[in-house]
């Protein structure tokens, strides 16, 4: 079985390939299923990261969700803990680029919102196993997280990007479900 470097190197130049309008699909089709699932109907608060380059377009979601009056939280990265800290984001004015050009809230200008109070976490990932084992970008922020995390996680994922099964350790933590193109597994 391939390594977690070589399977998240693959990722990455499978999901570059995909065409724009066929990424555009996609993410249309990822929108509806997510929007339409009883996790997001029922979330007042929804955690999400807000998407750069090749990753799926998280703002079109975002906006759906500011329109239906939820509550928006992004997170940041606290690279010497290696932890993530959600916050409210009512605007993208009260964003600010931060290393490896990702979008983060600027803590002064938002409020901190508790894990406890996430309804929905939408968990950012390259490769998915049906069963909800995921391998992110590296940095198992998400799984810190994660540990001890109680609502519902899911994560958006194409049928390029799913495979039978993943290499997984200890602290690997699943998400509740995957929206792919095809449904909600």
């Amino acid at each position: 079985m391939l390594d977690k470097l070589q399977l998240r190197k693959s990722a990455i130049a499978k999901l570059k390939k995909i065409k724009e309008n066929e990424k555009r699909a996609i993410e249309q089709k990822l929108k509806h299923y997510l929007t339409t699932s009883a996790a997001w109907e029922n979330a007042t608060t929804i955690g999400i990261t807000v998407s750069q380059g090749f990753e799926w377009n998280t703002k079109p979601l975002i906006e759906e969700a500011w329109e239906q009056g939820k509550i928006v939280c992004v997170p940041k990265c606290e690279p010497k803990e290696k932890l993530l800290t959600f916050y409210q984001l009512k605007s993208y004015d009260q964003l600010e680029i931060v290393y490896y050009n990702l979008l983060e809230p600027k803590p002064k200008e938002t409020k901190k919102v508790d894990k406890n109070d996430i309804d929905l976490l939408v968990v950012p990932g390259l490769v998915f196993a049906k069963n909800g084992i995921r391998i992110g970008f590296g940095g198992g922020y998400y799984d810190r997280y994660l540990t001890n995390f109680l609502n519902q996680t899911i994560s958006l994922a194409s049928i390029h990007q799913l495979v039978d099964s993943l290499p997984f350790e200890s602290f690997d933590i699943p998400v509740n479900q995957l929206v792919t193109e095809n449904g909600i597994i």
